[in-house]
């Protein structure tokens, strides 16, 4: 039997990269000034609570493949991994200490999605998108975008996770995992 984790996440600064800026402003626009404080804290505690329940599980990591959000088919997945590491994302620091304990890591998403979602969000984060009917398009290709990655993913680790294995699914709260419904994966989350 295969079997994926669902780990649901939430991405640190760290993560989020040159976007970081453009949400930690979301958040003060909600939320007030403290509002991005609050969330860092949440999101720190959350890695806490989510590297206890892994733990927890007592994995085979000679038997584990680890995928994760946003993380590109690329032959760079460890090297991306280590810098936002450095960088301070604790998702990523993660993914590290399981590697180190023998896991292995995978590339989980095309690289094209991921740019043209990456392009969409950088353009409304400038303010650059469009106001009324257009901004409701925007919208919907948005969510077909992550549909597609979402597709992506189920298709990649369907086609690397082998019987016996057990797959951790790093996935962002935006993300379904619909696409396992159909399949003789088990999906489970943490």
């Amino acid at each position: 039997m295969r079997r994926v984790i669902h780990v649901p996440i939430l991405h640190t600064a760290a993560d989020l990269g040159s976007l970081a800026e453009s949400v930690k402003a979301h958040y003060a626009k909600v939320l007030g000034p403290t509002g991005w404080t609050w969330r860092q804290r949440a999101v720190g505690q959350l890695w806490r609570e989510i590297r206890g329940r892994i733990e927890a599980l007592h994995l085979d990591y000679a038997e584990t493949r680890i995928y994760q959000d946003g993380l590109p088919v690329c032959g760079f997945e460890l090297q991306i991994v280590q810098e936002l590491a450095k960088a301070g994302s604790s998702n990523h620091q993660l993914l590290l200490e399981l590697v180190d304990k023998g896991a292995t890591l995978m590339g989980t998403e095309d690289p094209q999605l991921l740019v043209q979602e990456y392009q969409l969000h950088q353009a409304r984060g400038q303010g650059a998108g469009p106001p009324g009917a257009a901004a409701g398009q925007e919208s919907e290709k948005a969510e077909k975008m992550l549909r597609a990655r979402d597709e992506f993913i189920a298709n990649r680790i369907g086609a690397t996770l082998q019987p016996g294995e057990t797959g951790l699914l790093f996935l962002g709260a935006a993300h379904r995992l619909d696409a396992f419904q159909s399949t003789e994966i088990r999906a489970e989350s943490l």
